[in-house]
This record gives C-alpha cells, structure tokens and sequence, in this order.
C-alpha cells in the first residue's frame, strides 16, 4: 500500500471512528466474534454484498451508505450486549439475526419488546432508538462526545444525555430513559 493509500485509509478510519463511535473494521470483528458468525453472515445479515462489508473493514469505503444497514448494525450491536451478558442464548441470537436480516430498517423486534405495547404507544426502547437516531443523523459519535465534553462542567445533565444517547448502546440509553421518567 502506498503512502496516498495508506492516508486514505487512515481518513476513512477517523471518519468512521466520528460517524460510528470507532473503525467498522474493529465493530465488524468484535460483532463477528460476539455472534459467532464468519463476513459472509455478517454481511448477509446486514444486507451487504461481502466485497462492500470488506471495503468497510478495510478502510477502503468509510461510510454505509444505507440508513436501514446502519440500524441493522446497531440492532446486532444490541444483540451481542445481550449474548454477552447471558439474557440471550445463542439459539435466540440466531432467531434475531433472522428478523434483524427481514427488517427495512426503522424499528427491528428484539425478543419480547415490540415496537408498541397493548395501547398502540410506542414503548420505551422504541422511543429511544427514535432519539438515537435523530442524534446520530445530527452528528457522528465523535462530534457529539465532543460537544457533551464541552457541556460537562456547566450543563453535567445534558452531556449525560448526549454521551449515552448519542454515543452509547440502546440497553444503556433504555436504562437512562426509565431512571428518569416521572
């Protein structure tokens, strides 16, 4: 790899380090370790063709270009939080990357939480994910760290709210969502 490769690639690494919280390379990886799948899953899951999801890791593309592929990521992202932490099994896991692949985007079913409850209201993890993504259309992880930097001293609860929901996992922002209301 040349010297205006090797630039080029470390440009498209930052710029997804501010889009994505960190490199899709080392996000893949850790989701292909977590879930247990191989790139062609991956990519299958997220509905990618395989020399795109490779673009991706590599560096050689920075950006995804398909907002349903986005929320895909941050669905397998949740996903593998809840394998890690044993509240999904691998069989379930399996079940989900199934509906994850079926989903256009907008809301993906995880497990039992539905997208709205008995009354028709949009539950908790739904109106949160909303929120995320109205954040991350804004501003990439980065910039939004950045600016919760920034409030810190002066405004501590609205950089809490900037740091979790704009760069923190859905589990975490559910949790901070349900600690504040009422």
């Amino acid at each position: 790899m040349d010297a205006t490769q090797q630039e080029s690639t470390a440009r498209a690494r930052e710029l997804q380090r501010s889009w994505y919280g960190e490199p899709l390379g080392a996000l893949f990886r850790r989701l292909i370790d977590d879930l247990g799948l191989n790139q062609a899953r991956l990519a299958s899951v997220l509905g990618l063709s395989a020399p795109m999801l490779s673009q991706l890791m590599s560096g050689q593309r920075a950006k995804i270009g398909n907002p349903a592929v986005v929320q895909r990521v941050q669905a397998l992202q949740d996903l593998a939080g809840q394998v890690a932490d044993g509240s999904v099994s691998a069989a379930e896991a399996a079940d989900r990357m199934a509906e994850i692949k079926k989903s256009q985007g907008g809301s993906v079913l995880t497990g039992t939480s539905q997208t709205t409850n008995s009354s028709g209201a949009p539950t908790v993890r739904r109106v949160v994910r909303e929120i995320q993504s109205l954040l991350r259309s804004v501003a990439g992880a980065g910039d939004i760290i950045d600016a919760a930097d920034s409030l810190a001293r002066t405004q501590p609860e609205l950089a809490e709210f900037l740091r979790v929901y704009g760069a923190g996992r859905t589990a975490e922002a559910v949790a901070h969502y349900e600690a504040h209301q009422g």
